[in-house]
């Protein structure tokens, strides 16, 4: 890591050896989940924090991180550090980086930033005299500069300050991680793939009953379930990660580490059953799961949860039904009642688990949770809810 002192402003660069710090960004309320996944794949120092953990490795590490773990958004590894007080200094300290050892001339690159601090309250502008610092060096050696492309960008910065205290970080994954690569159609409001991944994750399966999404839409939960019963890698079906371009990128090293994971995949013994309404998104569904070859993997039912039946004997029901904010519903509140009725009719050995961010409907479905979780679907804050289905002789009401 580089290393830029606060008062003389002298650069240091420091061998970082077999083993560096990194930051895996997520979700808020997966950051336990996450911090499970990066621990089974060896990293150490595993800490998580706020929508993200903590943890140090080597490549190997990054790579397989940014290959399995489902819960991740993002892998970042710090690459500087260093005190600011004021613009001119954080100027100074970007420029004094040897960002040509980094960086082509002729690449493409983008910088997000987030600050928490009364020296720098625009985290725009602080990126933006990053960026200048950045080409202001380039133009100086070589008489060109790289350019800034937000969609197609070579490289990812992101610029981290918590009150003088900066951090650049170098993003390995490129674009997002819930863009697994499979999604060949969605409906209106799909859920992120994280997000599913992490649900799963939350509910407790062990991919040892069936399982079943009786409100599925394009299939994403599906498919994440059916991911993770078979232990296909989550960026099986990607082709391309950011730490793909940089200097240090060892082709060699990466295919080992791919290979060794993909010959983890398995058979898995029971069922994956979705249901869904809306037999467009039943069609997007069966596309999806097509194309990611676990449509065999998969039953798909063109009908309403209604007259849905789940499947027989023990099975995991995780469902995201809607909320009334994207998808307009007529009578949420009879909805949420018929969940709670079509609940009522499974009977022993199935657990369910729903996410809404509509707290009064929830109140509809009359069963009492015996687990409440909370987490955020994009800006909705949502709750994660678990019921333990019994037979009618053992309904319980829903206690709020």
């Amino acid at each position: 890591m580089i290393i830029v002192k606060d008062k003389n402003k002298v650069i240091n660069e420091v061998s970082s050896g077999e083993s560096f710090k990194m930051i895996a960004k997520t979700m808020y309320g997966l950051e336990e989940v996450l911090a499970e996944e990066l621990r089974a794949l060896g990293a150490k120092d595993v800490t998580p924090i706020n929508r993200a953990v903590a943890f140090t490795g080597t490549m190997q590490t990054l790579y397989k991180a940014n290959y399995a773990c489902r819960t991740a958004l993002a892998i970042l590894k710090p690459f500087a550090e260093f005190e600011a007080n004021n613009e001119q200094e954080l100027y100074d300290n970007v420029y004094k980086i040897k960002w040509e050892q980094i960086l082509d001339v002729d690449c493409k690159f983008f910088i997000e930033s987030a600050a928490n601090s009364k020296i720098f309250t625009n985290s725009y502008y602080a990126a933006l005299k990053m960026k200048d610092a950045i080409v202001d060096r380039f133009r100086r050696m070589f008489g060109r500069r790289p350019t800034i492309d937000t969609e197609n960008a070579d490289y990812k910065f992101n610029i981290h300050i918590n009150a003088n205290k900066v951090t650049l970080l170098m993003n390995s994954s490129g674009e997002s991680l819930h863009k697994r690569g499979y999604r060949q159609g969605v409906g209106i409001a799909p859920i992120n793939e994280v997000l599913a991944a992490g649900l799963i994750q939350l509910s407790g399966w062990k991919a040892d009953s069936h399982f079943f999404d009786p409100m599925c839409g394009s299939g994403t939960i599906l498919i994440e379930a059916a991911m993770y019963a078979n232990n296909i890698p989550a960026q099986y079906y990607r082709k391309k990660f950011g730490f793909m371009r940089w200097k240090e990128f060892n082709n060699s090293e990466w295919k080992g580490v791919k290979e060794r994971l993909d010959r983890g995949i398995r058979e898995f013994e029971y069922e994956i059953w979705g249901s869904d309404i809306d037999p467009t998104v039943i069609d997007q569904a069966e596309k999806n799961l097509r194309f990611a070859k676990l449509h065999h993997d998969v039953c798909l039912f063109p009908n309403s949860f209604e007259f849905q039946d789940a499947p027989e004997g023990e099975c995991m029901i995780i469902t995201n039904p809607p909320y009334g904010e994207r998808i307009s519903v007529e009578d949420i509140t009879n909805l949420y009642s018929m969940i709670g009725d079509r609940f009522k009719s499974f009977g022993d050995g199935k657990t369910a688990w729903l996410i809404t961010s509509d707290f009064r409907a929830m109140k509809s479905i009359g069963l009492k949770t015996s687990r409440k979780i909370q987490l955020y679907n994009g800006a909705l804050e949502c709750r994660f809810l678990k019921f333990e289905l019994y037979d009618g002789s053992k309904k319980a009401k829903y206690n709020a």
